[in-house]
């Protein structure tokens, strides 16, 4: 199988952060909003270039929703900022209502979503997010793997026409993707060819599905690898013929087992090619404090939890 290493860790929120100070020079109608996280969401170089295009609206994130809507009537498209429980969660009729119905360019930004949050605790590791915001009719719904691929994806999304939910995580995880990649929404990534087994996986666990493949090669058995980087609308035309070979899928993501990539990608195999299927995600639990990696091997969200699952697909062709 092809070997992928990396040379560094580094956060996918820092990705965003370099992403939108990029958009800040090449596109003038971008704008920034933030919920007082300008730190966390590494917003700095775009502000300290654009301070007159960027407004610091609080701990009121219902507002700040409201207030870019607003902002895209006159032309500015502009790319909310703070934590993914705040981002969703809180403002979820604000978004129904102002974003998706009304059908307006706003960019959703959220980052520190899933369990890899960490220490911060359940109150904040919202594992609902994508199935909140993919279940809204015109969102387009994104979870980035590393820096590269975040950093262009925050830069594709200003070209795309319509909200956009974009997810990105807190820890320093591996950049394996290319530098200067060109990031296709609704298209997937083959990583792997193989023939067992389909592994889908997305976000912190595409690196993790990559160290998957490696192990159940050592065991004789070929994974094929995609990263799904957009959840919605999903690449259905990879995913199909992908099981067309293998016969069996995993699925992969740091998510709740309910409205996540899984149930998308089960909905698309009952209507035209049923195969066994396997879920790595959380089993419909809240988080805890802890690790990243605390949390990820107590609730099942690694490479060895994936081989598992795999295993399992295979023994159920």
């Amino acid at each position: 199988m092809k070997k992928y290493t990396y040379t560094e860790k580094q956060d996918t929120r820092s990705g965003f952060g370099a992403g939108l100070a990029e958009l800040g020079e090449t596109n003038e109608n971008v704008v920034a909003l933030c919920a007082d996280l300008i730190g966390s969401l590494k917003m700095e170089k775009f502000i300290e270039n654009h301070p007159d295009r960027f407004f610091q609206i609080g701990i009121a994130e219902a507002n700040m929703m409201g207030i870019a809507a607003g902002l895209t009537i006159g032309g500015k498209i502009p790319f909310t900022g703070t934590f993914a429980n705040f981002s969703t969660g809180r403002v979820y009729d604000q978004i129904r209502q102002s974003i998706a119905y009304s059908g307006k360019n706003v960019k959703i930004c959220a980052s520190h979503a899933g369990l890899t949050l960490g220490e911060d605790g359940a109150t904040h590791q919202i594992l609902e997010d994508i199935g909140l915001m993919k279940m809204l009719p015109g969102m387009t719904v994104i979870n980035t793997c590393d820096y590269n691929q975040t950093k262009a994806a925050t830069i594709a999304i200003v070209e795309h026409v319509g909200p956009v939910y974009l997810r990105f995580g807190r820890p320093k995880v591996p950049i394996f993707t290319p530098e200067n990649q060109k990031f296709e929404i609704g298209k997937a990534i083959m990583l792997n060819e193989g023939t067992d087994v389909t592994i889908v996986a997305t976000g912190h666990l595409v690196w993790e599905a990559i160290q998957a493949a490696e192990a159940l090669e050592a065991k004789g058995i070929s994974a094929e690898v995609i990263n799904i980087h957009t959840i919605k609308p999903l690449d259905d035309e990879a995913i199909l013929k992908s099981i067309a070979k293998t016969g069996c899928i995993v699925t992969a993501e740091e998510h709740n087992i309910l409205g996540g990539l899984g149930e998308s990608v089960s909905r698309l195999l009952v209507q035209n090619k049923p195969v066994p299927q396997e879920f790595v995600a959380v089993n419909d639990s809240f988080g805890e404090s802890g690790t990243p990696e605390e949390l990820m091997e107590k609730y099942g969200l690694n490479n060895k939890a994936i081989v598992k699952a795999a295993e399992k697909a295979i023994n159920r062709k």
